[in-house]
């Protein structure tokens, strides 16, 4: 999938720029803001001047969500779904909540569009509730991103995710720190960069080494949301 969105971002930058992309930062964990700006520096794309490059960003995204959609095909056939995922996510789903309802979302450095494209193409947008979900197309840092999706959680529904009934599921140290900034407690699984002694010794309040276990990851989720008959919040 990493060559599909180099090849995605090498279509879009030009498109809004009117620059080559020559130099492409470091993506993975980073948002797609991020990402922008570190290329017009990168690029020497001097478009600083009055805000330039702010307004950019959401022309950007819309091009690089096009240029998502068109490359599906390789999207599917390049990316990998982590094993377990989907039987975690369906049975996530399930379980009791507050108010009888379990609310998954995601917390990406994805712009929305990009998100549900990326998911839908491995069947996993069904799970998801991506209206109140935190994408890399907007000013918040991660920790602060997570509160947003909180709040946006609660006016949705009409009820509220504490910390205590909100759980964080990623694969970073950077995320365990937004977990803690953000109000939620953290469900660290070790398929990324980080070894699950990296995730522990970051403060991650449980560690696996993958989602193939699929009890285990719901009890795990369980217990992190004392009392259990309250509803869990899958960022």
């Amino acid at each position: 999938m990493a060559r599909v969105t180099r090849a995605a971002y090498a279509e879009a930058f030009p498109a809004v720029t009117r620059r080559p992309l020559i130099k492409l930062p470091q993506t993975a964990g980073r948002s797609e803001s991020e990402i922008f700006f570190d290329a017009l520096a990168l690029n020497a794309a001097d478009l600083n001047a009055d805000g330039e490059a702010e307004r950019l960003l959401e022309p950007f995204s819309a091009e690089l969500a096009a240029a998502l959609r068109a490359r599906r095909e390789d999207l599917v056939r390049e990316g990998q779904l982590l094993p377990g995922a989907a039987d975690a996510m369906a049975a996530v789903a399930k379980l009791d909540g507050l108010a009888d309802m379990t609310v998954q979302t995601v917390l990406t450095g994805s712009s929305k569009p990009n998100a549900i494209l990326k998911l839908r193409a491995f069947g996993l947008d069904r799970y998801v509730d991506f209206d109140i979900g935190g994408y890399g197309n907007e000013a918040y840092p991660k920790g602060t991103l997570l509160r947003v999706a909180r709040e946006r959680a609660g006016q949705k529904h009409g009820v509220t995710f504490g910390e205590d009934v909100t759980v964080y599921v990623a694969d970073s140290p950077r995320d365990v720190d937004a977990a803690r900034i953000g109000g939620a407690r953290s469900l660290a699984v070790a398929s990324g960069r980080a070894s699950a002694a990296e995730l522990r010794d970051a403060g991650a309040d449980a560690v696996l080494s993958d989602l193939t276990d699929t009890a285990e990851v719901t009890a795990l989720i369980t217990r992190l949301t004392v009392p259990s008959s309250r509803n869990p919040e899958i960022i």
